[in-house]
């Protein structure tokens, strides 16, 4: 088995990474989820969080306000709906992002409600963890 694998972000604006790592931890919407080079296939939805890139011993983050990816034994790829360098966010901006997620809770229709509730709710403990 190798010990390294590809590992791809991008948004719908540009291509955030493209790297070999040894580890991927992802903010899946059902739980956290490390990939490593092996993995069994799987796709899930990411959640607001941050996701940490391990090559060597040195990790890069990436802020994401949810997406998807879709891994295997030899990749990761991530598409999300927004993304960052972790380094390259400010709070401002989420907190932003967050505003503009509670308007879209305060018009939707009632069947919707819980997604954005729940949504809002990743957002701020996104911010709870930046700090």
């Amino acid at each position: 088995m190798a010990d390294m694998m590809q590992f791809d972000l991008v948004s719908p604006e540009r291509q955030i990474a493209s790297t070999q790592v040894s580890a991927v931890d992802l903010p899946g919407a059902e739980g956290d989820m490390t990939a490593m080079p092996g993995h069994a296939p799987v796709v899930m939805t990411l959640r607001p969080g941050i996701i940490r890139a391990t090559e060597g011993g040195n990790a890069s983050e990436y802020v994401v306000t949810g997406g998807f990816v879709e891994v295997n034994a030899e990749a990761v790829s991530v598409l999300a709906e927004k993304a960052f360098p972790r380094d390259g966010v400010s709070r401002a901006d989420i907190e932003a992002i967050l505003e503009e997620a509670r308007a879209k809770v305060e018009v939707a229709e009632q069947e919707h409600k819980d997604i954005g509730e729940k949504l809002v709710a990743d957002l701020v403990h996104l911010l709870e963890m930046m700090e």
